[in-house]
């Protein structure tokens, strides 16, 4: 008696058989209506969607934000190509006029923007009648000798060189800090066109004499954004390369056009729906795109080779329409739901760039459920197979059933055993590996691009020229309690001074900079000049000395040191680097508990930002993401698993495959110098959300087939494989051929996600075919691995090849 599972099916296919013509038409007018609002998706790239900001780190980020800019940096350098130094008409000139393009790019905060033309840019010298301070550059500067002459002592008596000049005065850089808001107009900074605008500057500006360098967020999202005309260009590659094996495949134009087109719906009604609700693409979720259409492909070549099987045998479209729905609906829509809820534990993390990447995968995965489960078989009603398509059918299914006869012996016991010591010695080296795997970045400037683009070319001149380096880490030291100045107090600075000494002797660290250093200036040339007075004296009044250092303005401190920055420059952003300097923050944190002059007295060192301290944070984020992440999609496809089959040995028999190919992605990774970061971090999610339609597709067959004792089980499985395996193997290579095209990229991120996206198509239904059965065969009880005498032996020689 059918089950109340299987009557449901039989009336649902029984309704769309009847309603095609309709449902046809209605997914036309929605799909013409979506198309038109996809045409206005835009991109949307934003320097905070990057940033974990529940971390406790960046709790303290998000509340000194107006305090201490920074972490979102643009800095433009100018490198004087010619003979001589900077100091020139023809530089200076150049450095002014980029100075003032800089400052009036939308969004730049121009309170914040620095060079040897900018007024917070000074000298300060002792002399006879005191101090003497003054601006750089002479405000009617002219470029006339002598005021050439004057730039040079200026520059040299400011303490610029290294920081604003090039050691080797060879260069200057214009830096500013960019807004999130727009202060005007109250819109959100377009990082795009930021870029576009400092692209100009550099058109503008680079000559035979002066060449341009720009690094910052910006211009890194201006780069990827560049290189998705890349992209695209292999992106349809792939599709070229998925039409051309899939017409080899079936040998029916008609059956070809029909699996893309329904693979490509979900991806276009995607990009309108978003474009609806108000929503962009992230760069980095661009790719999540091909992989919407990959898993159409995927379940549209399943429905296509179950219809094509029953018109083979006799059946006229609708039927065999009817037929494929009715076998294929709930594995199917099962996979799919598996593979949603796997994409939706991906929106747990806390960044809005791989929530935003979760999403859009969940949602391009669900709605594949009414374009392959409903569409789908609704056009194929449609449709007359080609005759030199199905005599090519036939053929082919004749030659491959000795294959998957073969094949099937993994079913039985013995090869099964030798099937699992291959897997557990896979398993033992992978991961071994996968201990190597770093949380970060790996080598230097933005391993998104190549080590041959301009950013990083860029990246690696300013690094070069320039003592403190490009990333910093800040830390704050809050001070409260006092009732006026903290600065004033020389236990407090004595103890900002103590970590200062400690960091400078960090592995990583390449330079500090902190207010007590700035005092010790300052008191040291109250003194005339003299070094022995460089120092932290221990009264209140001799502090004053060092007054200057203690301006607000500096963008050191604030009102009354109630916050103090402790600029600390790294030598990288490699994620060991900073997982090393942020440990050592802490462990002075631990072993330096610096008690108050008074109970209410309150004084803490905070880890709090720049662009490297955000990194670090970021990293942490997703170590601690990737545990929670795996746990989750695991924990989810193992539940819907154990509510679709109702036995645990179906959850490990598809669950194990998938977590061994996830551990030897990650032994991958470290094998190919690939950090785990934002960029990396849903590889895995992606992978297994895919590869999880082969184990339930395979092994909802082989129940199938076993249902009442009409199998043994290496039998079942050698139907279950002939019916399923063939479309599983070819959409698995067809991906991996057309995802490893991605490996020639312009773009190393696009290349690093083709690699391993390949590896996990082919690695997943590899453990579909081969551990699947093994697992079965030894967790299966013995009288369900053998046929219940139902099956006679003529029976068995009639599937035998």
């Amino acid at each position: 008696m059918p089950s109340p599972k299987d009557r449901w099916v039989d009336w649902y296919a029984n309704t769309l058989i009847a309603k095609r013509r309709w449902l046809i038409l209605f997914f036309a007018a929605l799909t013409l209506a979506l198309a038109g609002a996809a045409s206005r998706t835009r991109l949307d790239a934003g320097f905070f969607k990057m940033i974990p900001l529940k971390h406790e780190h960046m709790q303290a980020f998000s509340e000194y934000l107006t305090v201490f800019p920074g972490a979102n940096r643009i800095l433009v350098n100018l490198r004087w190509q010619g003979d001589g130094d900077i100091y020139n008409k023809a530089f200076l000139d150049t450095l002014r006029k980029a100075t003032d393009d800089v400052a009036f790019i939308p969004g730049v905060d121009r309170t914040r923007v620095s060079s040897l033309f900018t007024p917070d840019v000074r000298f300060i010298e002792v002399t006879e009648r005191g101090f003497y301070g003054d601006v750089i550059v002479p405000p009617r500067f002219s470029g006339e000798p002598d005021e050439l002459a004057t730039v040079r002592r200026n520059v040299a008596k400011s303490g610029v060189i290294g920081l604003l000049v090039q050691s080797n005065l060879k260069g200057a850089m214009v830096r500013a800090d960019l807004q999130e808001i727009h202060p005007q107009t109250g819109d959100k900074v377009d990082d795009v066109d930021v870029a576009h605008r400092l692209d100009e500057i550099r058109k503008a500006y680079a000559s035979e004499n002066i060449d341009v360098n720009i690094i910052g967020f910006p211009v890194l999202m201006g780069e990827l954004v560049k290189g998705l005309t890349g992209v695209c260009l292999f992106f349809g590659i792939a599709f070229v390369i998925t039409a051309a094996l899939l017409y080899a495949h079936t040998r029916s134009l008609k059956l070809t056009m029909v699996a893309l087109v329904v693979a490509l719906l979900p991806t276009v009604w995607l990009l309108g729906i978003l474009a609806l609700a108000g929503y962009g693409i992230d760069p980095f979720s661009i790719l999540v795109l091909f992989l919407t259409f990959s898993i159409g492909v995927s379940h549209a070549v399943q429905m296509t080779n179950a219809w094509a099987q029953e018109v083979i045998a006799g059946a006229d479209a609708p039927s065999a329409a009817h037929s494929a729905v009715r076998k294929l609906f709930v594995p199917g829509a099962v996979a799919l739901l598996t593979n949603a809820l796997g994409f939706a534990v991906i929106m747990r993390i806390e960044i809005e760039s791989v929530r935003e990447l979760g999403m859009t995968a969940c949602i391009g995965v669900l709605l594949m459920i009414p374009t392959n489960k409903v569409l789908l078989p609704a056009l194929l009603s449609h449709i007359r197979l080609e005759r030199g398509a199905m005599t090519k059918a036939r053929g082919a299914a004749a030659k491959r059933g000795g294959l998957w006869w073969t094949l099937s012996g993994s079913a039985a016991r013995r090869p099964a055993a030798f099937v699992l010591l291959v897997c557990c010695v896979l398993l033992a080296v992978g991961t071994a590996g996968a201990r190597y795997l770093t949380i970060g970045d790996i080598g230097d400037g933005a391993p998104e691009l190549r080590a041959s683009s301009q950013y990083n070319r860029d990246y690696a001149s300013i690094v070069g020229n320039y003592v403190v380096g490009v990333d910093v880490l800040a830390v704050v030291v809050e001070a409260k309690g006092y009732e006026d100045d903290a600065c004033l107090h020389y236990p407090v600075m004595h103890a900002v001074d103590r970590f200062e000494i400690f960091m400078r002797g960090v592995h990583g660290v390449q330079s500090v900079v902190g207010v007590p250093d700035m005092a010790k200036v300052g008191i040291a040339a109250n003194n005339e000049g003299n070094p022995r007075w460089q120092a932290l004296p221990r009264s209140r009044r001799a502090l004053q000395q060092g007054a200057g250092a203690y301006n607000p303005d500096l963008g050191m401190n604030t009102d009354g040191c109630t916050a103090m920055q402790v600029l600390i420059y790294t030598k990288d952003h490699q994620g060991a680097t900073l997982a090393h300097i942020v440990e050592e923050v802490k462990r002075f944190k631990r072993e330096n508990a610096i008690p108050g002059e008074s109970p209410r007295i309150d004084l803490s060192f905070r880890l709090a930002g720049g662009n490297a301290g955000i990194m670090a944070a970021t990293n942490e984020e997703v170590a601690r993401a990737e545990v929670t992440m795996l746990l989750s999609i695991f924990g989810a496809i193992a539940l819907i698993c154990l509510i679709t089959f109702r036995t645990w040995r179906a959850v490990l028999c598809i669950v194990v495959p998938l977590a061994i190919a996830s551990i030897l992605c990650n032994a991958l990774m470290a094998a190919l110098g690939i950090g785990l970061k934002v960029a990396t971090l849903p590889v895995i999610a992606l992978g297994v959300g895919v590869g999880v339609d082969y184990g339930i597709y395979l092994y909802e067959r082989i129940e199938h087939e076993m249902a009442g004792g009409a199998m043994d089980f290496r039998t079942a499985f050698y139907e279950a494989i002939r019916q399923r395996g063939t479309p599983a193997v070819f959409t698995a290579l067809t991906m991996a051929i057309g995802v490893g095209a991605w490996a020639f990229s312009p773009l190393k991120f696009q290349a690093d996600m083709g690699i391993l996206l390949a590896f996990m198509f082919l690695v997943n239904v590899l453990g579909a075919i081969f551990l699947l059965p093994a697992l079965a065969a030894w967790l299966l009880p013995r009288c369900q691995r053998r046929c219940s005498g139902a099956q006679t032996q003529a029976d068995l020689r009639r599937v035998t090849p």
